[in-house]
């Protein structure tokens, strides 16, 4: 579908926004860019939603509630509330909001390149280039998988794999597993490993934990309503470590929790950080046992600020939380024949790709320059990274607030003579704020 008054001359078409993405982000840009009457086109790689589709393992649940499934203009009514969708859930969602809403999204539509000329920003894929003032990048921050430096280390007996390659249990070889991180990934796929009869070793460096349900609640229905998401990112004493902070350890079920404890119960072995390898043996850091500790410190802390919020309710009282166990001296080397380990899963996070990005708009670490989405190019924006403007700015429930900010500024830009834009990008009053603060 062509966007509105959208004008084609040969390869080249033209319109007043282009978004980079066809996922919830660039979805929800769309709704509010049609809402606002703006002639645009989404732009997407492979189909709506193609992540979700295609880069995602079998079994995956989101790990918010259904009854936080929403988008603009729309939410999701199947199934119980505090169900967890499914990824293909999710991706049908997805699917019929774009129908719905008749959003004009082109499929299989790689962006291979963009840049600006004379104010114009070029988006140019396989068959067309197109032409507009302004631009969302809503591509996702999931991109590539984080894999460390340390994995050219590992010795060609090892079969070296990330999420994107796994599947399921048959993905991996029947002898034991390293699963490095223990975030949200890292917790899941050891989870699924576990029960499906595999030797599993979980490498532990930062993580944030964080209980399913609290005082008879799901644990988002709290961080919702104490108002937590909704903290926004001009807010923060240190948006840099914000922004970094690893993925809760949840999973898409209601109960049993999902822990380090649950694990080690289970025959999950737990390990330090990994650090390297040397010829036979890998080695892992000594710090478990306080990597732990903090891990334990912040998730109380968490507790307590919500903990005000449910007495205020009269919520049933809090379950004792073990803390994290942690055996007296935990692993710094294991052998790799003797530990039977012949299979490396990083789960180490993931990372965004702009290697089709040509708008000097990078800082050194290969990241966005950028003051709540908008960046330091004026008419390029962003949308769904992790708390670009809010706690709750990278899930999918989130989007809508950030969205709504995003296209206001980008109205307000086309309705602007580009070259005085150039001299506030801020327009919001949080956003004037916070650039004056950092100046």
């Amino acid at each position: 579908m062509r966007p509105i008054n959208a004008q084609a001359c040969s390869s080249r078409v033209s319109a007043d926004v282009i978004v980079i993405g066809a996922g919830h982000a660039g979805l929800a840009t769309s709704y509010l860019l049609t809402e606002a009457g703006l002639s645009h086109v989404v732009l997407e790689r492979g189909e709506t939603a193609n992540a979700w589709k295609t880069e995602r393992w079998d079994s995956l649940r989101l790990l918010t509630p259904s009854w936080l499934t929403r988008l603009p203009g729309a939410r999701y009514l199947d199934g119980a509330n505090n169900d967890f969708m499914h990824v293909s859930e999710l991706a049908d969602f997805l699917d019929g909001y774009a129908k719905a809403f008749r959003l004009p999204v082109i499929t299989g539509a790689n962006v291979t390149s963009l840049r600006r000329r004379r104010g114009i920003f070029e988006a140019h894929t396989a068959s067309e280039v197109w032409r507009a003032k302004a631009v969302v990048l809503a591509s996702g921050a999931f991109n590539k998988p984080a894999v460390p430096k340390i994995a050219k280390q590992m010795p060609d007996s090892l079969i070296q794999m990330t999420p994107f390659d796994y599947r399921s249990p048959d993905s991996v070889a029947t002898d034991g597993v390293l699963i490095v991180g223990a975030s949200a990934t890292g917790l899941q796929l050891a989870d699924e490993l576990v029960t499906a009869g595999r030797k599993v070793t979980l490498a532990v460096g930062e993580h944030v934990r964080m209980p399913r349900r609290y005082r008879g609640e799901d644990i988002f229905y709290w961080l919702h309503k104490s108002g937590i998401h909704d903290q926004r990112y001009d807010e923060l004493d240190d948006l840099e470590r914000g922004r970094s902070l690893p993925s809760p350890q949840l999973m898409g079920r209601r109960s049993p929790d999902l822990d380090l404890n649950d694990l080690q119960k289970r025959g999950v072995q737990l390990t330090g950080k990994l650090l390297g390898c040397r010829e036979e043996s890998l080695l892992f850091s000594g710090g478990l046992r306080n990597v732990c500790a903090l891990a334990d410190l912040k998730m109380a802390r968490l507790l307590n600020q919500i903990d005000a919020v449910a007495d205020a309710e009269g919520a049933v009282q809090a379950g004792e939380l073990a803390p994290t166990h942690v055996e007296d001296s935990p692993p710094v080397s294991l052998n790799i024949r003797e530990s039977g380990i012949n299979t490396v899963i990083w789960a180490t996070g993931f990372k965004p790709d702009y290697s089709w990005l040509h708008v000097p708009v990078l800082n050194h670490k290969g990241r966005l320059r950028h003051d709540g989405g908008v960046l330091v190019c004026p008419g390029l924006y962003a949308l769904g990274l992790p708390l670009l403007r809010r706690r709750k700015s990278s899930f999918i429930f989130g989007i809508e607030d950030d969205a709504r900010d995003i296209v206001s500024h980008l109205t307000t830009f086309l309705k602007t003579d580009i070259r005085s834009s150039a001299h506030d990008l801020y327009s919001d009053p949080h956003t004037r704020a916070s650039a004056r603060r950092r100046a």
